[in-house]
Formats: C-alpha cells, structure tokens, sequence
C-alpha cells in the first residue's frame, strides 16, 4: 500500500508580485492523507473508496505522461474531502505514480501532475513547505528556512470547492514572502504572516466562512491558517499548548471532521 500526505490549506497564497504567479507556501498534514493499493486485473481500473478522486481514464493518461503502464486494479481512499483545500486530488495522482513504480524526479512528477490538474500542490517533495511553490507553472519559486514546529487544530467550513486552474483572483503577497523570509523560523512571527494571509485572501474573494479570529483570540493562539481555495480553516499553536477545550470549541463554531496535527521541525 501506498500512503501519500495532504496538506492543511495554505500558510501563504497569493500573487508573487503585481502580474506575477499564483504563489504558495503549503501546510503538510501527515495526518490527512491518500492511500493507493492494487489488486490484480487484466487491465487498468481505478476504484474511489468513498468519494470521487480519479477516472480511469485519467489515470491511465496520466501514467503515460510518465512513460509508466499499469494493469492492476487501484484501489483509492481519501482521509480529506475533494474540494476541502487538503491536497486529494494531487496526493491521489502522485500516489497512483508511485503504486505504479515511479521512481523518477519530483520535479518531473509535478509537470505531470500540472498537466493533469492544471494545478498542483508540492506533495511530490520531502519538504514542501520549504517551497515557495508556484501552483499553476508546478516550480519552486525560492527555497525557504525550515518550518519551525507547530501544532494545528482545525476542520472544515462551509461548502468544499475543487479549485479553479484559471483562477487568478489572488492579493499581492510579495511583503508577506518577504517577512516570512526574514523571519527565519520564529513562529509567531510566520503565525502572523500567516493570518495576514487568510485575512488578505478572504476580503478579496469574500470566502470568510469561519469566525477565526474569534476563535484565535479564545483560545490564544498564536495564529490561524486557512485553504486559500478551499474549506479547511485551522489555528497555529506551540506543540503542546492546543487547549483540551479546542475540538468543541470548533465543532461549536460549525466545523466538520476535526483535525489535531503537528508540522515543522528540521527531520
């Protein structure tokens, strides 16, 4: 069995500049995840356990993109919702490459994934969130200081939505890479930046589904991080300092399918 990861929405999203890309930082969460397995079959099939991820048809395009065949029976199950701004879709793609034995660069696999899309998510590298990943062009734009640790607590709100490729629809966040830059792993700092980002975001595309900031305040964290074109909405704490009262306090709020999960670190 092949198990890949998701993520948790986005630290930071926005244009990298006026007129310049999509550009991201992403949030990993191991505990979200995509597993592949395979039984035999005389042909390719692919089998969504749960909910709608991937055709056969489009998997089968897909692995020939990568020179790769496969007539097993995939078997797909995703631990997040599609549309939820948790990776599904990428991470069910990059799991299907693998269970057919890719062994190939991870930048390659992300043109492939690109193609396949029309935008991606870095979950095909070891350590995405040091990736100021551009999302529509599948390319780092700059590698960035390792994530402090942190723990996250959150779900997800309102309807899910599957992103749009074409969606351009971002704030210049150039001062926001900047600090995050600069920042050099002091977490609340990148906390901050992090909420500058969801607030930025929100009030452009008037996506606020999640009273966060009430939240945060409540229950003293140092930050929250949101799906940028999704419905997952979280908060940023120290390890440890998630208060015991925090899942109710989100399941008061309207959140689904809570999620408690640590991110960062060097190893």
């Amino acid at each position: 069995m092949i198990r890949v990861a998701g993520h948790f929405g986005e630290l930071l999203q926005g244009r990298a500049g006026v007129g310049g890309p999509v550009a991201l930082v992403t949030l990993p969460c191991a505990a979200l995840g995509v597993t592949a397995r395979q039984r035999p079959a005389r042909q390719l099939v692919v089998h969504n356990a749960g909910q709608p991820l991937l055709s056969t048809a489009r998997a089968h395009a897909f692995l020939s993109s990568l020179g790769l065949t496969s007539r097993n029976r995939m078997i797909l199950r995703a631990q997040m919702p599609a549309g939820g701004g948790a990776g599904a879709s990428t991470a069910a793609l990059v799991a299907v490459a693998r269970l057919a034995d890719w062994r190939g660069q991870p930048e390659t696999l992300a043109r492939a994934c690109l193609a396949a899309e029309g935008a991606t998510d870095p979950l095909m590298f070891a350590r995405p969130e040091q990736r100021l990943w551009a999302s529509r062009e599948a390319r780092t734009l700059a590698h960035l200081p390792p994530l402090p640790r942190c723990e996250v607590i959150g779900g997800f709100f309102g309807p899910l939505t599957r992103t749009d490729a074409s969606d351009r629809n971002f704030a210049d966040i150039s001062d926001l890479i900047a600090g995050w830059i600069a920042a050099r792993g002091d977490l609340p700092r990148l906390a901050a930046l992090a909420s500058q980002s969801a607030d930025r975001c929100q009030q452009q595309r008037g996506t606020q589904t999640a009273p966060l900031r009430s939240l945060a305040a409540d229950l003293g964290a140092l930050g929250y991080v949101i799906a940028h074109t999704g419905a997952a909405r979280g908060l940023i704490f120290a390890p440890g300092q998630v208060p015991s009262r925090a899942r109710a306090a989100f399941l008061a709020a309207g959140a689904r399918q809570i999620v408690q999960f640590r991110a960062g670190g060097e190893g």
